[in-house]
C-alpha cells in the first residue's frame, strides 16, 4: 500500500449564513490511525467532508497523497438498490459477466481495469465484516441499519484507499460488528482519520487529534492518554489563569497608587511656588515637566495593566468550553398499574422474510417501566419499535395503545425534516409554547441565537440528534411512553452523561435499542429483552 498523507494549509470555511467553521486551519498526518475528538458542532464532520472533496473551502489549500475514500455518518440508499449499489461496484460487475460471456468490447476491459478478482475481493470483505450470507445482488430493503454502516465501510474497503476517512463508524454496529471493526482499524497500515465518540474505538488510535476552528491540537497514544495529558493541561492553565488574574490585580493596584502620587506631588507643588521665590515662567515650565512626567507614567502603567487583562482575556479563552446541555425532560408521571402498550401476535416481514417467528411477538408495556432491548444486527429491534409506535403496520396481530402520548427516535431521525430550521420544527411539535419558552428550552439543548435557524440538513451529526430529541421529548402533550432507537450515537461524551442524566430522572416509560452497554446500565433499566431467532424473550 502506498503512503498516504493528508495535508492542510490556512484552511478557512464558513456556511452560506456567514456562520464560520475553521479559520487559518493548518494540518499535517501521515500514515498513522488518528482519532479526531470535538465537541457536537465543532466541524469534525464538516471537515471529512472538506477534505473528501464533498465541500469547496472558502479559502486555503487542501493536498490528499494516494486514493481517499471517506464513510460518512448518513450513506443512505434506497431500500431497492442492491448490495453491488452500495459498494460502487454495480457497473464492473456487470462488465466482468459481459466478458465471461464472451464480450470483447474494449470498453468493459477499460472499465475492469485491474480489478478481475473484484468478486472474489468483495466476498472476503464482506465474510470479514461478518456479512458473508450477504448476495452481490442482494436487496438492501432487508438490511438493518447496523449491516448497511458495515456495508458502506466495505465499499470503501474495496477502494483501495491510501487516506481512509471515517465519521462515526461504530455507530448502529452491535457488539460482534464493532470488534470486527477495531480488528480491522488495528490492522490499518495507511493514513487513517476516524471522527468519533466511540471510546473503546479511539483507545485504538495511534493519536488523538483535539479540533479547534485554527489548529488540530495532536496527543500521541490513544483515548485516555488524550485525556489524561488534556486534564493536566487544563489544570496546568487554570492555576496559569489565577496567577495572571493575581498579576492583574497588582497592576491595577500599582496603576492607582502612582496616579495618587502624582496628584499628590502636583498638589503639593502648587501650594509651594507661591513660597519658593521663583519666577513665574519657571514656575510654569516646572508644572508642565511633572504633568508630562505624570502622563508617562500613567501611559506606562496603563500599558502594562491592558497587557495584564488582555493575557487573562487569553488564559480565560483557552480555557473556555463548548456549554453543557441542560436537559429536563417534561414532567411525567405514570402509575405503576396502567398498562400503556399491549401486543399480541405480532408478525413483519422485510422484502419476504419474515422477522418474527409464528405465532409472532407478545409484549405488554406497564407503568414507569424501562426496557431495554438488545439483539444482533438484523434481528428486528428497529422494525419492532416501528410497529409498536404506528410508524408499521403489522402484516399481522395487533398493537392496542393506551392513551398517553408516545414519542420516537428513530436511528435514521426520519422525523428531522431537512429544509426546517430548529426553531420552525420545534414550533411544530409545541405550538402552544410560548416564542420565550421555545427559545430557552432550545438553548438548553446547545441552540442558540443563529444556531436554532439553521436548517436540519445544515447540522452535524450531533446536533441533528439533539434537534430530533428536543422536538420528540418536548411535542405535546408530554409523552408517557418513550421508544428511543439508538439515542447515544453522534452526541459527544459529555452529552451523553447529560442524556443519561435526563433519561434517569424520567418518571415515564421507555424501551430503548443501544449497543453502548455502558449508556444502557445508566438508565437502570428495570427490564431486559432479547431479540433473537424471531422470538422475544426475557434476558437471563
Amino acid at each position: 500500500m502506498a503512503v498516504g498523507y493528508v495535508r492542510v494549509s490556512h484552511l478557512h470555511f464558513s456556511w452560506p449564513d456567514g456562520s464560520p467553521v475553521f479559520a487559518d486551519l493548518s494540518l499535517r498526518l501521515g500514515p498513522l490511525r488518528t482519532g479526531l475528538v470535538a465537541a457536537n458542532g465543532a466541524g469534525k464532520s464538516t471537515l471529512l467532508r472538506l477534505l473528501a472533496g464533498h465541500l469547496p473551502p472558502s479559502a486555503g489549500q487542501i493536498d490528499i497523497g494516494g486514493r481517499l475514500a471517506y464513510l460518512p455518518q448518513q450513506a443512505a440508499l434506497p431500500g431497492a438498490a442492491r448490495v453491488a449499489d452500495a459498494l460502487g461496484i454495480a457497473a464492473r460487475l456487470r462488465a466482468l459477466e459481459a466478458v465471461a460471456a464472451g464480450s470483447a468490447d474494449p470498453a468493459l476491459f477499460e472499465l475492469i481495469g485491474d480489478d478481475w478478482d473484484l468478486a472474489e475481493r468483495s466476498r472476503a470483505l464482506l465474510a470479514r465484516l461478518g456479512l458473508d450470507a450477504l448476495p452481490l445482488h442482494g436487496r438492501l430493503e432487508r438490511l438493518s441499519g447496523g449491516q448497511r454502516a458495515a456495508l458502506n465501510l466495505v465499499g470503501c474497503l474495496l477502494q483501495r484507499p491510501d487516506v481512509l476517512l471515517l465519521d462515526e463508524p461504530s455507530n448502529h454496529l452491535d457488539r460482534a460488528a464493532r470488534q470486527r471493526l477495531y480488528a480491522l482499524i488495528e490492522g490499518w497500515e495507511g493514513c487513517l482519520l476516524v471522527a468519533s465518540h466511540d471510546r473503546a474505538l479511539l483507545e485504538r488510535m495511534d493519536q488523538i487529534g483535539e479540533l479547534a476552528p485554527d489548529a488540530l491540537r495532536l496527543y500521541g497514544g490513544g483515548y485516555s492518554f488524550y485525556r489524561d495529558a488534556a486534564e493536566r493541561e487544563r489544570d496546568a492553565a487554570e492555576d496559569e489563569l489565577r496567577q495572571l488574574r493575581q498579576h492583574d490585580r497588582r497592576e491595577q493596584r500599582e496603576r492607582q497608587q502612582a496616579r495618587e502620587r502624582a496628584q499628590r506631588r502636583a498638589g503639593n507643588a502648587r501650594r509651594a511656588a507661591p513660597d519658593a521665590g521663583l519666577p513665574r515662567i519657571v514656575a510654569g515650565n516646572r508644572q508642565r515637566a511633572a504633568q508630562v512626567s505624570a502622563a508617562k507614567s500613567e501611559a506606562v502603567h496603563a500599558a502594562r495593566a491592558d497587557a495584564a487583562r488582555a493575557r487573562v482575556s487569553e488564559a480565560a479563552q483557552a480555557l473556555r468550553e463548548a456549554p453543557d446541555l441542560d436537559l429536563d425532560l417534561p414532567a411525567t408521571r405514570v402509575p405503576a398499574g396502567r398498562t400503556l402498550l399491549r401486543a399480541r401476535g405480532l408478525r413483519h416481514a422485510l422484502a419476504g422474510r419474515e422477522l418474527f417467528a409464528a405465532p409472532g411477538l407478545d409484549l405488554d408495556i406497564r407503568g414507569p417501566e424501562r426496557i431495554a432491548l438488545s439483539g444482533d444486527n438484523g434481528a428486528g429491534k428497529s422494525t419492532l419499535l416501528r410497529l409498536l409506535s404506528g410508524e408499521l403496520s403489522p402484516h399481522a396481530g395487533e398493537v392496542q395503545r393506551g392513551e398517553g402520548r408516545i414519542a420516537v427516535l428513530s436511528q435514521g431521525l426520519d422525523a428531522l425534516d431537512p429544509a426546517l430550521g430548529v426553531a420552525e420544527q420545534l414550533q411544530r411539535a409545541a405550538p402552544a409554547l410560548a416564542a420565550s419558552e421555545r427559545a430557552g428550552l432550545l438553548a438548553r439543548w446547545l441552540f442558540r441565537g443563529a444556531r436554532a435557524q439553521l436548517p436540519g440538513a445544515a447540522l452535524s451529526g450531533g446536533e441533528r440528534l439533539r434537534a430530533a430529541l428536543a422536538c420528540a421529548l418536548h411535542a405535546q402533550p408530554a409523552p408517557q411512553l418513550l421508544l428511543l432507537d439508538e439515542p447515544s450515537n453522534h452526541l459527544d461524551l459529555d452529552a451523553v452523561a447529560e442524556l443519561e442524566r435526563a433519561l434517569r430522572a424520567y418518571q415515564g416509560a421507555l424501551v430503548v435499542v443501544s449497543h453502548d452497554e455502558a449508556f444502557v446500565e445508566a438508565l437502570a433499566p428495570t427490564r431486559r429483552l432479547v431479540l433473537a431467532d424471531g422470538r422475544l424473550r426475557e434476558a437471563e
